[in-house]
């Protein structure tokens, strides 16, 4: 009798280590092509984009469908990292595409993802966003750059309406730390960008009146 437990407990195991050995490559299948993909975003190459996003997207259906009955395993956290990747930068096209626009957004549901990755792929998306407004700074367009800026507020207050437990959220308030000192750190650079350039504008104003 025991001897048959243990077969029948083996064979559970063998098993789900073959669906965890796959949902892992997958996984990092996901991950690769979400970096691909914010790579070319900030790239301004759109159409490579969209394509490593719905790669990723057809990846993640594939890994959700593979763990049914697997919830133990669904849970262990590399699923969840990928739904992270993949929903920042799901979101970030969405923001770059529109350039700035957020009434269009895809939201959870529509991804295929967990609440919770979810709002932390927001938390990470934060600093994407950062990058993309330095970039703004650099072309010196002050106005996009505040309204990206704008975004990145947006997003950390809604943050900061999920006060829940780390169990809940996946370690969001972490998340959610980080997100407003890079906000400090861009609402800097903006306004610091903006002064030297009225600055800059005075002295050529002056020295033409010279």
């Amino acid at each position: 009798m025991l001897e048959e437990i243990s077969f029948q407990i083996r064979d559970n195991f063998e098993t789900k280590n073959k669906i965890r050995e796959e949902g892992l490559k997958i996984s990092r299948e996901i991950v690769r092509e979400c970096r691909t993909a914010s790579f070319a975003l900030h790239g301004k190459d759109f159409e490579k984009a969209d394509s490593s996003i719905n790669t990723a997207g057809r990846a993640l259906k594939k890994l959700k469908s593979r763990f049914k009955g697997h919830a133990d395993i669904y849970h262990a956290g590399f699923v969840e990292h990928a739904q992270q990747e993949y929903s920042e930068v799901a979101v970030l096209y969405g923001l770059l595409k529109e350039e700035g626009k957020i009434q269009n957004l895809p939201s959870p549901d529509e991804l295929g993802v967990e609440y919770a990755a979810y709002l932390n792929g927001l938390g990470d998306l934060v600093g994407e966003l950062r990058r993309h407004v330095l970039d703004l700074i650099r072309e010196e367009a002050f106005e996009k750059a505040e309204v990206f800026l704008g975004i990145m507020e947006n997003i950390h207050a809604v943050l900061m309406d999920f006060d829940y437990p780390d169990a809940i959220t996946g370690g969001l308030r972490r998340k959610t730390d980080i997100s407003r000192s890079l906000i400090e750190k861009t609402r800097g650079d903006v306004v610091n960008s903006i002064q030297q350039k009225k600055l800059e504008l005075a002295m050529k104003s002056l020295e033409s009146r010279l």
